[in-house]
C-alpha cells in the first residue's frame, strides 16, 4: 500500500487539519524504530498525539514544485504509544499563498494536500505502516488562517481533543487529492528550524496607543506568547523593521499585512505562530489584557531559518567594522529561509538569482551553505529546463505566470542568469566538493550557450533588458535602474567571467573539448571588451563600477590595467570616498582598489561612516543590511522608493573582502586544502581575526600592530599547506600547525 494525498473534501473558511487514530499492532516496549515521512502541497505541522513529530518549520520548503517536492523525516519512536492520533495541520505556504507583489496567489494549484507514511518496526521484525488514505478525517480548527505575507490567527478558544486518541467530535471525510506534479524527494537542504530567542529589549506605549516592543536586532521569524485573559478577547500582533514617526513604519511592507491575531480561551494560553513568519524588530501589541501579567515578560521573539552550522567568524579592533560583519550574518540568517531571498518582509521574498550571485562567496564563509545552495541550484536547473534554457529572475521562478510581472521581461540577463555559473563554482572553491559541479553541469553549460547565442557580431553583450548596476545610489528612487555604468559594459564583462569559468570548470570534470570551446569564446569576449570598452585605460561611462569589473574580472590588457586602477582611485577619491556602486560593482570596487595598489583607498571608501556608506547604516544603529544605502533618510523617515528593505544580504558581500583580504584566509586549491594567508593592514585597524571551519580543520588567523610591527598567529589544519605573506617578511609556504609571524608595515599602512 503507498501513501496519498489527501485533502479537505470541500471549501474550508480556515486551514485543514487532517487526523488518523493509530493502534499498535505489537506492545510498545517492542518497537525497534517508528520513522514518520510528511510532506504538503501548502505547509504543514505534524503531530503525534499533542507533541510536535519534528522540530522542523514549514515542511515541505519551497522549491520548484513542478518538478520537485520535498518530504521530511523524524524519528518518533519516542513519541508513539498503544493508542495515539496522527495529525497534520496544513497551511497555505508558499504553494497556495500570495507571493510577489502583483497579488497572485494559488500560483501552483488549487487546493491544499498533505501526505504521511509512519513506519513501525517491531523486534519480531513485523513492520506496520500507516498512511494518508481515504480512511482519514478532517476538520477545521483554531488556525483560522495563516498566510505567509499577512499572519497567522490562532483561536484558543477552539482548543479540543481532535489530537487526542480518546473522545472528539468525528471529522469529515476526506478525499484522495490528484497525485502531485512532482516527484517526492528527501530534503538535501537542512530544514527550517527555531534557532534562537531573544527577549525584549524595551516596551513602550506609541502616540497611537499601541504597545510597542523593541527586541534589539532585525531579525526573522515570529512573537511567542503567553498570555491569560477573557475568553474571546483578541491580542493583535503587528510587526516592522523599523519606527517612523515614533509609530511602526509598515509602509516599506507594501501590501503584507505582517499581523497575527490571538484569540484567548480564557485559561492561560501559548500562541506560536509556526505557519507563518515575519522580518521585523519591533511588534506592536493591541489588546493585551489589564489582568495579564507584563508584555515584557510574557513574549519573545522567536529567530527561525535553515539550520546552517555557523562556520565563519570576524572581528577587528574597529567596532563599526565588527558589528557591520555580524549585520552580514543577521541578514544571511534571515534570507535564506529555505531560499536564499532578497528580503523577508514585504510582498516578495523572492530566490532573487542577482542577489546570491555576488553573494555567494561571503554566504560559503559564514555558513556551510553546501547543502542548501546546492539544493536551490536543482530548481535554477529545473527552471531553465522549463525556461528552454534562460536562467530565471527569481527561483523557484513565480515570475513565469505573470508575463508582464512588475515590467520585468523574461530575458537573459547578466549577473542574475550568472547565478547558475557563478554559484556553483563558489560552493566548488569553498568546500572541495566536486559534485556540485557534476550536477549543475547542464545548467552552466546551457547559461554560456545562451550568452554566446546573444552576443553581438563584435562580441560583446550590448542588446536586450539588463539590471546593470542596480541601485546605483545616484539613481532616482523610483527608478532603480538608471545606473551610470553602461549596462552593455557591465553584462559583456559578466559575460567574460561566466565563460571563463564554464571553461575551467569543464578542465576540473574532464570536458576538455568543452574546455577549448568556451576559453576560446571567453577570450573572443575579452578581446571585443577592450577594442570597443576601453581607450589607453579609460573604461567606457567612465564609473567606478565599470573598473571595479574590468579590473577584478581581467578584462583589461596589462598597459592599461595601471591607469584603470589609477582612474578607479581618482574617482573614489572625487566621491569623497563614498560608494557610487549598485550591485554590480559594490561587490568588487575595494578588490579592485587593493590589487591595483590602493589599498588605501580601499580603507578609506570601507571606514567611511558618511552616506552612502556600508557603515552609515551601523552608526544608525542597524542590525542587518539595508536594501538601499539611503533606506532611511537624515531626518529618521524611511526612504520614499517601493522597494526599501531593511534586510537585503546583497550589499552585504563587503563581508568577503573582511575575511579573505583583511584578515587574509583565502583559499590556493578548493575546499581549502591549500591556503593562502596574506592580510592586508590598514585603515588605521590595530588588531583583525577570523576563523573558518573549513573541509579539513578550523583555520584560524590573528594579526596585531604594534607601531610599525606586525605579529601574525595562524593555525593550519592538519594534511593542509598555507601560504603565510606578512608585510615586510614575505612569503612562507608552512605546513599543518601553529605558527607565529613577525613582519614591518610602513607608517603609511596605518592612515
Amino acid at each position: 500500500m503507498t501513501a496519498v494525498f489527501i485533502a479537505a473534501s470541500e471549501e474550508t473558511h480556515a486551514p485543514p487539519r487532517f487526523r488518523r487514530v493509530v493502534e499498535l499492532d505489537r506492545p510498545r516496549s517492542e518497537i525497534v524504530s517508528a520513522v514518520l515521512r510528511w510532506s504538503a502541497e501548502g505547509v504543514a505541522d505534524a503531530w503525534i498525539g499533542e507533541t510536535p513529530a519534528s522540530d522542523m518549520l514549514l515542511v515541505p520548503g519551497w522549491t520548484a514544485y513542478e518538478r520537485r517536492l520535498r518530504y521530511a523525516e523524524a524519528d518518533v519512536a519516542a513519541l508513539v504509544s498503544e493508542r495515539f492520533v496522527l495529525g497534520m495541520q496544513l497551511a497555505d505556504g508558499w504553494y497556495l499563498g500570495r507571493l510577489g507583489w502583483s497579488g497572485q496567489a494559488r500560483i501552483y494549484g488549487d487546493r491544499g494536500a498533505v501526505y504521511a507514511s509512519l513506519r513501525i518496526v517491531y523486534t519480531d521484525g513485523h513492520v506496520q505502516t500507516v498512511e494518508t488514505d481515504a480512511t482519514w478525517e478532517w476538520s477545521e480548527g483554531p488556525v483560522r488562517s495563516a498566510d505567509l505575507y499577512d499572519g497567522q490567527s490562532i483561536d484558543a478558544g477552539l482548543a479540543d481533543d481532535w489530537l487526542r486518541a480518546e473522545g472528539g467530535a468525528a471529522g469529515r471525510p476526506v478525499v484522495v487529492s490528484s497525485a502531485p506534479r512532482a516527484e517526492l524527494e528527501p530534503y538535501l537542504a537542512p530544514p527550517v528550524r527555531r534557532v534562537a530567542t531573544i527577549a525584549p529589549q524595551r516596551t513602550w506605549t506609541s502616540p497611537s496607543g499601541e504597545t510597542l516592543v523593541d527586541f534589539g536586532q532585525n531579525l526573522v521569524g515570529f512573537v511567542r506568547m503567553r498570555v491569560c485573559g477573557p475568553r474571546g478577547a483578541v491580542v493583535v500582533v503587528r510587526h516592522a523593521e523599523v519606527l517612523e514617526h515614533e509609530e511602526l513604519a509598515v509602509r516599506p511592507l507594501r501590501s503584507a499585512r505582517a499581523t497575527d491575531r490571538f484569540f484567548l480561551s480564557g485559561g492561560d494560553d501559548v500562541f506560536e505562530p509556526t505557519l507563518t513568519f515575519h522580518g521585523f524588530r519591533y511588534a506592536g501589541i493591541s489588546g493585551w489584557p489589564a489582568s495579564a501579567p507584563p508584555i515584557e515578560e510574557s513574549l519573545e521573539a522567536v529567530v527561525i531559518g535553515s539550520d546552517m552550522h555557523r562556520i565563519g567568524e570576524f572581528s577587528c579592533s574597529d567596532p563599526l567594522l565588527s558589528r557591520l560583519h555580524e549585520n552580514v550574518v543577521w541578514s544571511m540568517r534571515g534570507n535564506f529561509v529555505d531560499v536564499p531571498t532578497d528580503c523577508p518582509q514585504r510582498d516578495e521574498r523572492l530566490g532573487w538569482t542577482g542577489d546570491i550571485a555576488v553573494f555567494a562567496e561571503t554566504a560559503c564563509f559564514l555558513f556551510d551553505t553546501n547543502d542548501f545552495l546546492s539544493d536551490w541550484l536543482r530548481d535554477v536547473a529545473v527552471e531553465q529546463e522549463l525556461a528552454g534554457g534562460r536562467v530565471p529572475h527569481v527561483a523557484p521562478d513565480i515570475l513565469k505566470y505573470d508575463p508582464a510581472y512588475g515590467g520585468l521581461p523574461a530575458t537573459d540577463t547578466a549577473i542574475w542568469g550568472d547565478a547558475a555559473v557563478w554559484v556553483p563554482w563558489a560552493v566548488w572553491r569553498a568546500y572541495g566538493d566536486r559534485g556540485v559541479l557534476d550536477r549543475q553541469y547542464a545548467s552552466m553549460t546551457a547559461h554560456a550557450d545562451r550568452i554566446a547565442a546573444l552576443l553581438s557580431p563584435t562580441g560583446l553583450w550590448d542588446t536586450g533588458f539588463q539590471f546593470g548596476d542596480w541601485l546605483d545610489p545616484s539613481a532616482p528612487p523610483d527608478r532603480p535602474a538608471d545606473a551610470r555604468a553602461d549596462p552593455g559594459v557591465v553584462a559583456t564583462a559578466c559575460a567574460y567571467r561566466t565563460l571563463s569559468t564554464v571553461a575551467r570548470t569543464a578542465e576540473v570534470i574532464g570536458e576538455t573539448a568543452d574546455a577549448a570551446r568556451f576559453a576560446a569564446l571567453a577570450s573572443r569576449v575579452r578581446d571585443a571588451f577592450r577594442a570597443h570598452y576601453v581607450t589607453d585605460g579609460i573604461v567606457r561611462s567612465d564609473c567606478e563600477t565599470v573598473y571595479a569589473l574590468a579590473l577584478v574580472f581581467d578584462l583589461l590588457a596589462e598597459e592599461d590595467r595601471e591607469r584603470a586602477g589609477n582612474r578607479l582611485a581618482d574617482l573614489v577619491a572625487a566621491s569623497d570616498h563614498r560608494i557610487s556602486t549598485g550591485f554590480a560593482g559594490t561587490p568588487y570596487v575595494l578588490d579592485a582598489l587593493a590589487d591595483s595598489g590602493h589599498s588605501d583607498v580601499a580603507f578609506a571608501l570601507l571606514m567611511q561612516t558618511e552616506s552612502p556608506s556600508w557603515l552609515r547604516p551601523v552608526t544608525l544603529g542597524a542590525t542587518t543590511i539595508w536594501e538601499r544605502w539611503d533606506s532611511l533618510l537624515p531626518d529618521g523617515t524611511v526612504n520614499p522608493g517601493e522597494m526599501t528593505s531593511f534586510n537585503h544580504y546583497a550589499l552585504g558581500a563587503v563581508a568577503d573582502f573582511l575575511h579573505r583580504r583583511i584578515a587574509g584566509i583565502a583559499p590556493l586549491a578548493p575546499g581549502y586544502r591549500e591556503i593562502s594567508i596574506a592580510p592586508l593592514i590598514g585603515g588605521g585597524l590595530t588588531w583583525a581575526e577570523s576563523s573558518l571551519e573549513s573541509p579539513h580543520g578550523t583555520i584560524r588567523v590573528r594579526w596585531e600592530l604594534d607601531g610599525d610591527t606586525v605579529r601574525l598567529e595562524a593555525d593550519v589544519p592538519r594534511d593542509c599547506t598555507a601560504v603565510i605573506d606578512v608585510p615586510g617578511r614575505g612569503a612562507i609556504l608552512v605546513g599543518a600547525g601553529h605558527h607565529s609571524v613577525i613582519g614591518a608595515v610602513g607608517s603609511a599602512h596605518q592612515h
